[in-house]
C-alpha cells in the first residue's frame, strides 16, 4: 500500500528531523541538495523512497495456474517493509490479496493438490507456521513455537511439513561449571557474564550467537505436535526436500567435527523419518547443496562448488543417478556460476546463472545444452542495482520477479515459450515520475587492457550540452555485481543532478571465473583502482561530464576502494567512504568473516603474513590523501566493525584532513536496511558533496 498525503507529509518532517541532527556544517547543504534534487515533483524524492513496492518469493500452483507471492512495500510509520501475500492468476493477471492486515508473511507455500498454501507469519504474535485454505478462505495457526522456523517443506502426500528451526545447545563447558552465589530475592546484580568458546561465535545482524544450532522438525499438516528429527551440535536443515516415496528428506550439512573451519564443505544427507537414520549420498570435497529429485524419482540434481582455498568459484550443476550412484557433470566446461536447478522434465532442468550484470534464467539438457529463458530476473535489492531476484516452477510454468532499471519486481511467467509481466506494483508511484535513465558503457583498463563493462545514470531533463558533475560509485562484495536494474539510491543523486557511474571492475562476479579471479591476492590495489579510474576518464571523453566535479563513494568493498583510491589520487573533490576495512589487521580478527577471510582471500594469517594485510590496507596509504572524506557505518556492524572507520577517521583527523564520522545507530553492515535509513544514507551524502562541489 502507499502512503497516504498525511503520511508523506510526516516524511517531509522526518527528514527535517534528520537534518537538524546533522553537524551545523552540513545543515544549510543538505537544504540547499534538497531543493536543487526536488524542485520538480515529478522527480525521485527522498520520500519516494517509503512508498516503493517490490514482489519475491513467487510459488507457481501445482496447476501452473496461479502464483502467491509476497509483496514487499515500505512502511512509513513502523520505518520497515511490511510483507503481504498475493495471488495472481496466469492467464488473466488478475491479482487478489490472501490477507489484508497489519502481520507479516513469508515463504508461502503450495500444498500438493493446490488446495493449500502454507506460511509462516507473525500474526499469531510471533512467527508461526500457518496453512490457509483457498476455497473455504480459512486460515489456520499450526504451530506453537518457540523459536522462528524456515525452510517450510510439503510432504509430496500432503499429510505433513518439514522445516528447520535453532534449538538451545548447551553452552560453554566453562560457563557450566563455574559456581555463582545464589541471588537473594529483590537483590539487583548486573547482567550475567558471557563466556564464548566457539570459533564461529558472531555474525552480522545477529550479535554474539547464542549456543544453538539449527535441526530438523515435521509437523502434521492438519495440526499437532511438531517432532524433532535430528540433533547434536551441529546445524541441520539447509534445502530441505523430501524423497518422491516421503520417507525421507534430503538436505544440506556439515557434519564434520572440524565444520568451523570448513565454510566451503557440505554434504547431501538423506535422513529416514521413521528411524532418525542419516545415509550420505554424496561425499565429494566441496560443497554439495539444493539438492532436488527428478520428476520420476530416478536422479537427484545439485550445484556443487569448489573447495579451494581462493575467493570464488563456479557452482556446478550435477546430477546423482540413485540406482547406480554415479554422479555426472553436466556443463562442467561452463564458465558460468550456477545456483537454484528445477526439473522441467526428466531430461531437462531451469537453472539460473549471472551473466554480464544479468541475472538470467535457462533450459539445460543433460548434456548440457542451454536456451536462455529470460535475462530480466531482478529488482529485490532496492537501494542498489545488485543483481537479484528469484523464481520457481511447476507443470512447465516458471514465475519470476522481473525488474528493469526503471522498476523494482514485479511478477512475470513464462508460459509457452512466452514471458509475460503480469504485476505493475509502482506504477502508481513512478509512472508520473521523470526518471534518470540507464545507459551502459565500455571500456578498457588502463593497467593491462582488460575489457569492463559499467552503467550510468543520467538525471531526468537530461541535456548534452551541459556539464555535470559525476559520481563513481563501487559496488562490494568484491565477488558480486552491478548491472543495469533499479537503484533507489542512484535514482536520488542522478535527481540531485549528478551523473552516476558504476562498473563491474576484475573481480566482480557474472564474467565468470577467470574475470572474478583477477583479483586474487589484490584486494585492494592499484589494479582494480586502475579499472574505475580508466571508466571515470571514458565518461569524460562522452562530453557532459565536468571533470573539475568528480566525486567517489562506495560501501563494504567499495568503501574499501574508495579509502584505497584516495590514497592513489587527490582527483576527486570528496569521498563518501560506506562500511569500511581500512586495516586488514585489524578487521580480519575482529569482524565475523575470518573464519573464511584469512584463507580464502588472504594466504594466511595475519601474524604471518604482515606485509600483505598492510600492502592492501588503505589505513598504509593514509599519508597521501588530501580529499575530504565522510564515513559511515553501522554502530552494530559486525563484517565490516565501526572501529575500522574509526581508525581512518583518527588517521585523517590527525592530518587534518576534512572529515566527518557518521555512526548510524543499530545497523548492522546492511546500512541500508531500514527506508529512513537508507535516506539517512544518501541525503547525508548528497550534502557532503554540495559541500564541496564547485557551482
Amino acid at each position: 500500500m502507499k502512503p497516504t498525503f498525511h503520511s508523506r507529509r510526516l516524511c517531509q518532517l522526518a527528514a527535517v528531523l534528520f537534518c537538524s541532527q546533522l553537524p551545523l556544517a552540513l545543515q544549510a547543504n543538505t537544504a540547499g541538495t534538497a531543493l536543487s534534487g526536488n524542485t520538480a515533483a515529478n522527480y525521485f524524492n527522498a520520500e519516494d523512497i517509503f512508498a516503493l513496492e517490490y514482489a519475491s518469493e513467487p510459488q507457481v500452483s501445482p496447476d501452473g495456474k496461479s502464483v502467491v507471492y509476497v509483496r514487499n512495500s515500505n512502511d512509513i510509520m513502523t520505518d520497515g517493509t511490511h510483507s503481504t501475500l498475493w495471488l495472481v492468476d496466469v492467464k488473466s493477471g488478475q491479482q487478489t490479496p490472501l490477507f489484508v492486515d497489519q502481520y507479516n508473511y513469508s515463504q508461502p507455500s503450495w500444498s500438493p493438490d493446490g488446495s493449500k498454501i502454507a506460511f509462516i507469519s507473525d500474526r499469531s504474535g510471533s512467527r508461526q507456521i500457518h496453512l490457509h485454505w483457498l476455497s473455504e478462505n480459512r486460515t489456520a495457526l499450526l504451530s506453537a513455537l518457540p523459536k522462528s522456523p524456515a525452510n517450510l517443506t510439503w510432504s509430496p502426500d500432503g499429510e505433513q511439513l518439514a522445516f528447520s528451526m535453532s534449538v538451545p545447545a548447551a553452552g560453554a563447558k566453562l560457563a557450566q561449571l563455574t559456581k555463582m552465589p545464589k541471588k537473594p530475592n529483590g537483590a539487583k546484580w548486573a547482567e550475567p557474564v558471557v563466556v564464548i568458546d566457539r570459533a564461529q561465535y558472531q555474525a552480522d545482524g545477529q550479535g554474539f550467537l547464542k549456543p544453538e544450532f539449527r535441526q530438523i522438525f515435521v509437523l502434521p499438516a492438519m495440526g499437532g505436535k511438531e517432532r524433532q528429527l535430528t540433533q547434536g551440535e551441529r546445524h541441520h536443515g539447509a534445502d530441505l526436500t523430501f524423497t518422491p516415496d516421503g520417507k525421507g528428506l534430503v538436505f544440506s550439512a556439515n557434519l564434520d567435527p572440524e565444520w568451523e573451519y570448513q565454510p566451503r564443505d557440505k554434504n547431501l544427507y538423506q535422513l529416514n523419518l521413521q528411524t532418525g537414520a542419516l545415509n550420505a549420498l554424496t561425499t565429494l570435497a566441496g560443497q554439495e547443496e539444493s539438492a532436488q529429485f527428478s520428476p520420476d524419482g530416478s536422479k537427484l540434481a545439485f550445484i556443487w562448488g569448489n573447495n579451494a582455498k581462493v575467493p570464488f568459484t563456479n557452482g556446478k550443476l550435477k546430477v546423482l543417478d540413485l540406482k547406480s550412484g554415479a554422479i555426472a557433470d553436466v556443463a562442467k566446461e561452463l564458465d558460468l556460476d550456477l545456483v537454484s536447478p528445477q526439473w522441467l522434465n526428466n531430461s531437462e532442468l531451469v537453472v539460473q546463472y549471472d551473466e554480464r550484470g544479468l541475472r538470467k534464467l535457462a533450459q539445460m539438457n543433460l548434456k548440457g545444452q542451454h536456451k536462455e529463458l529470460t535475462a530480466s530476473l531482478s529488482g529485490t535489492a532496492l537501494p542498489q542495482p545488485y543483481l537479484s531476484g528469484d523464481y520457481h516452477l511447476s507443470n512447465g510454468v516458471i514465475s519470476y520477479t522481473h525488474g528493469t532499471s526503471q522498476r523494482p519486481a514485479d511478477i512475470a511467467v513464462i508460459s509457452q515459450g512466452k514471458s509475460r509481466v503480469l504485476t505493475a506494483l509502482n506504477e502508481d508511484l513512478l509512472a508520473h515520475k521523470k526518471l534518470a535513465q540507464v545507459q551502459e558503457i565500455n571500456y578498457q583498463s588502463s593497467f593491462d587492457k582488460e575489457p569492463m563493462q559499467g552503467w550510468y545514470l543520467t538525471p531526468p531533463d537530461f541535456d548534452p550540452a551541459k556539464k555535470y558533475p559525476l559520481i563513481l560509485e563501487i559496488h562490494g562484495g568484491p565477488h558480486l555485481a552491478y548491472g543495469p536494474h533499479f537503484s533507489a539510491e542512484m535514482q536520488r543523486y542522478a535527481a540531485a543532478g549528478y551523473v552516476v557511474f558504476y562498473d563491474n571492475h576484475r573481480g566482480s562476479t557474472s564474467y565468470g571465473e577467470r574475470f572474478a579471479m583477477l583479483l586474487n591476492g589484490k584486494y585492494s590495489s592499484e589494479e582494480d583502482y586502475a579499472d574505475h579510474d580508466s571508466g571515470v576518464n571514458a565518461m569524460i571523453k562522452l562530453g557532459f561530464v565536468d571533470e573539475n566535479n568528480l566525486f567517489i563513494a562506495g560501501g563494504s568493498a567499495g568503501g574499501i576502494a574508495t579509502s584505497y583510491a584516495v590514497g592513489l589520487t587527490d582527483r576527486y573533490k570528496a569521498a563518501a567512504v560506506i562500511k569500511p576495512i581500512i586495516n586488514w589487521l585489524s578487521k580480519v580478527l575482529t569482524g565475523d568473516s575470518y573464519l573464511y577471510q584469512t584463507y580464502h582471500q588472504f594466504p594466511g594469517v595475519p601474524w604471518e603474513n604482515v606485509e600483505h594485510y598492510w600492502k592492501r590496507s588503505p589505513l598504509s596509504l593514509a599519508g597521501n590523501v588530501k580529499t575530504p572524506t565522510l564515513l559511515m557505518t553501522g554502530e552494530e556492524d559486525r563484517r565490516t566493525p565501526i572501529s575500522e572507520s574509526e581508525q581512518f577517521y583518527q588517521a585523517l583527523k590527525l592530518r587534518k584532513v576534512d572529515t566527518v564520522l557518521v555512526r548510524v545507530p543499530g545497523a548492522p553492515h546492511g546500512i541500508s536496511n531500514k527506508p529512513s535509513r537508507m535516506i539517512a544514507k544518501v541525503e547525508t551524502m548528497l550534502a557532503w558533496f554540495e559541500m564541496y562541489r564547485t557551482k
